[in-house]
């Protein structure tokens, strides 16, 4: 395989448009340091990379478990699904996810050394997730948890662990904060399963979508980005962010689309756009609120 395919196959197997869910949490624990004066550029740095190398190996665990456990077989469409196509083989992702794994928990260990034991459970839950979410006895993907997982450990304790690497205390601000895009983030795993329902049934892949049943799974996503959007207004409303952090509420209109789809179709190519729609919704409603956040804090400094 040449240089530049073999980049492109990884690539894809780290799932790109995924990223945002780290991206995002990471950018908004930063604009809150930077509001509480304790934000330190190396730390941050070291946070995002380790975050980063994490999701990127439990991608890898995905789709390297999924195969396994035939979950990918009448899949035709969604994310990775690269050792269905023949793009790696599933050695190679198996040794790809020890690799990002390790790294990502090199790097968390490397900061624990320099903040504190909080971090310690923090980075063992992120760690534990990423192995236990489709590997293991009991994959918490397979037995209807993947959506809370990712409200948790994608929202609340992201931003706290990437706020306290810096700050070096814990705050009730960040877990707070994080509840718009905990939201948002749980959005994209239920439209990927409520996507794949049928290939997951067959598979015996007991996710929310599957266990609940498609229509429920639908109100249930409907609900999730009501609740990104409410949980920003009563942000605002307590005095925990700032009000320019209603900007993100600009993304509304997409919001409202993605819902018709996903509660009216049941094409899979139009789902799989949707589920990827759904990414960049959290991605874009997420910066948002930082970017509000961030320019109100300059005119504070200026005015």
């Amino acid at each position: 395989m040449q240089l530049r395919s073999q980049i492109a196959a990884w690539y894809r197997a780290s799932r790109p448009r995924t990223l945002t869910a780290t991206y995002v949490p990471l950018v908004l624990a930063a604009v809150i340091a930077i509001d509480h004066g304790v934000f330190l550029p190396v730390q941050f740095a070291l946070a995002l990379l380790g975050a980063l190398f994490l999701q990127a190996g439990a991608n890898l665990v995905n789709e390297y478990f999924d195969f396994r456990r035939g979950a990918d077989e009448l899949k035709i469409a969604g994310q990775g699904m690269i050792i269905k196509n023949q793009v790696l083989t599933p050695e190679l992702v198996l040794r790809g996810a020890i690799v990002t794994v390790t790294l990502g928990a090199l790097i968390g260990l490397l900061l624990l050394a320099q903040s504190g034991p909080p971090l310690l459970w923090i980075g063992l839950g992120g760690v534990l997730v990423v192995i236990l979410y489709t590997a293991g006895p009991f994959p918490l993907a397979y037995n209807g948890l993947g959506e809370v997982t990712v409200f948790i450990f994608m929202g609340p304790l992201m931003v706290l662990g990437a706020y306290y690497v810096m700050a070096r205390e814990l705050s009730i601000v960040p877990v707070l904060a994080s509840l718009p895009i905990a939201f948002t983030v749980a959005a994209i795993m239920l439209a990927n399963n409520i996507r794949d329902i049928d290939a997951d049934r067959a598979a015996n892949k007991r996710t929310l979508a599957v266990l609940v049943g498609s229509r429920q799974a639908r109100s249930i996503y409907v609900l999730l980005i009501i609740g990104g959007y409410a949980s920003l207004v009563l942000l605002v409303l307590a005095g925990i962010a700032p009000w320019p952090a209603l900007v993100a509420c600009i993304t509304i209109p997409e919001a409202v689309r993605l819902a018709g789809i996903i509660t009216r179709s049941d094409e899979t190519q139009l789902l799989h756009q949707a589920q990827g729609r759904t990414a960049r919704l959290h991605g874009r409603f997420g910066f948002m609120i930082a970017l509000g956040w961030a320019v109100w804090l300059l005119a504070r400094a200026v005015l």
